[in-house]
């Protein structure tokens, strides 16, 4: 039986919104350590890179997430499987998958119940996957390229939200770096954390 008029209209409306406007879409940032570009996480390919990172102790620290390779992929599905306000991605550079994030929507977010959160207010969560990729500045770049790549690709989003464990040290310095300010110290279930803050119009110093 052909399509009803009614069915063909209904085969013509645009796709539901994304939280965060199609993150896999965003496209490359280059940086002065190279070209960089998210790869939305697929569980049957990442999940080993991934649950390796996450067994390193210094990531382990402040990720809560060592274990059995169940307990990353947990933690991923739920993102996956859930309705786009938070985005797992390899970060490559230069072609070659080196470190983790999340990007979610912070105003969505149960972090939104701790700070005074704006409409479209965007997080983001990082980890630098290897040993050599540490202690050279990279975390710093990366981070700045990444904000730049969420206020030029998010119109409606005015600022970025971070909050890292105040315990550690490199992720402030390099937040520091990036341009974010530190807004204030945040008491969330896992830890007490900093909240950073780059704004789309920095302030005047």
């Amino acid at each position: 039986m052909p399509p009803t008029d009614t069915e063909d209209r209904l085969d013509l409306r645009p796709p539901a919104a994304d939280p965060l406007d199609h993150v896999g879409d965003w496209g490359p940032a280059v940086t002065p350590a190279g070209t960089f570009r998210f790869v939305p996480v697929r569980i049957e390919r990442d999940l080993h890179l991934i649950g390796r990172w996450m067994n390193d102790p210094a990531v382990a620290a402040f990720w809560d997430l060592a274990g059995p390779v169940g307990v990353v992929e947990e933690h991923l599905r739920r993102q996956i499987d859930g309705d786009g306000r938070s985005v797992p991605c390899l970060g490559a550079l230069e072609g070659t998958p080196m470190s983790y994030w999340e990007i979610y929507r912070a105003d969505l977010d149960p972090l939104a119940d701790h700070y005074p959160a704006l409409p479209h207010d965007t997080g983001i969560h990082l980890l630098i996957g290897g040993d050599a990729d540490r202690g050279r500045g990279l975390g710093g770049i990366l981070l700045r390229a990444v904000a730049g790549l969420v206020l030029d690709m998010r119109p409606a989003c005015a600022r970025v939200i971070a909050e890292p464990d105040l315990r550690n040290t490199p992720s402030l310095a390099a937040f520091l770096r990036a341009g974010f300010r530190f807004s204030a110290e945040v008491d969330l279930p896992a830890k007490r954390a900093a909240l950073m803050v780059r704004d789309r119009q920095p302030p005047l110093l």
